[in-house]
């Protein structure tokens, strides 16, 4: 395949992809975003498989770099994951905060008899 073919096919997937991904609802955007980060841990396996057979001092910095990319880009879909799922935990109160009896017992108590 040439490179104007693969540069072809590179523009139209952005384009789709831009397309795709700005349909998605707010609220669903960062769970399929999160997933989508993880999964590429996929291109991290690529990028270390090329760097370690690469035979040209260019092809290794490229495949470098692409470690480090999808590396950052892995560690990211955890974090946001992980920060995602804090949000579904709701806040806890501290115990000594906690009163069993709570503001309206203690004011029910202070009117009765």
């Amino acid at each position: 395949m040439d490179g104007l073919s693969l540069l072809t096919i590179t523009v139209l997937a952005v384009f789709v992809g831009f397309e795709v991904v700005s349909k998605v609802s707010s609220t669903l955007h960062t769970p399929l975003m999160s997933g989508a980060n993880a999964i590429h841990g996929i291109i991290l396996v690529g990028a270390i498989i090329v760097a370690g057979q690469a035979a040209d001092i260019w092809v290794l910095v490229i495949a470098l770099l692409a470690v480090v990319l999808a590396t950052a880009n892995l560690v990211g879909g955890f974090v946001v994951t992980d920060r995602m799922l804090e949000m579904f935990h709701g806040r806890r109160r501290p115990p000594s905060d906690v009163n069993p009896v709570g503001k309206a017992g203690r004011a029910a108590e202070g009117r009765r008899p």
